[in-house]
């Protein structure tokens, strides 16, 4: 027996849909892991900041702005928050002192490294409760995603 025509549009469009439905599921993933931060902690992206400051070490406020993809102006008040909170600091580019590299301070490393820790467990906690199969669905759809995000 032969599907019909009208099984067939049923399947093309929900392999359509399929693009949606993973934008969406990743979207809010990645929102709710966000959102996993200590409490009374920075707003996100000043927190996203902070995070690459202390992963990538010193950065000028045109990288800063270039990776965010956001305005130098934009990026700007969100160092000048972070430098006011204490959590980095402006210094002068040793190679070029015209240039200014903002820098996590200890305390900022610290709080980078407990929102991240955090993150990490509330996702570690998510990914134990589920059933050994549908971790290792997760795992192989990780390696297709990341197959698919290196093409």
């Amino acid at each position: 027996m032969q599907p019909d025509a009208t099984e067939g549009q049923t399947a093309e469009a929900e392999e359509a849909d399929l693009g949606g439905q993973l934008r969406s599921a990743i979207g809010r993933l990645y929102r709710r892991f966000r959102s996993e931060r200590p409490e009374g902690s920075l707003g996100d992206a000043a927190l996203a900041v902070l995070t690459r400051l202390h992963k990538r070490g010193p950065q000028t406020l045109t990288e800063l702005s270039e990776h965010d993809r956001v305005s130098p102006a934009s990026m700007s008040q969100i160092v000048n928050r972070l430098t006011s909170a204490g959590y980095a600091v402006r210094t002068r580019d040793p190679a070029d002192g015209r240039k200014v590299l903002f820098s996590a301070t200890a305390e900022g490393n610290e709080l980078a490294s407990a929102a991240r820790a955090q993150r990490n467990a509330w996702l570690d906690r998510r990914l134990q409760a589920l059933s050994a199969e549908d971790r290792a669905v997760i795992a192989r759809a990780t390696a297709l995603l990341s197959s698919i995000a290196d093409s």
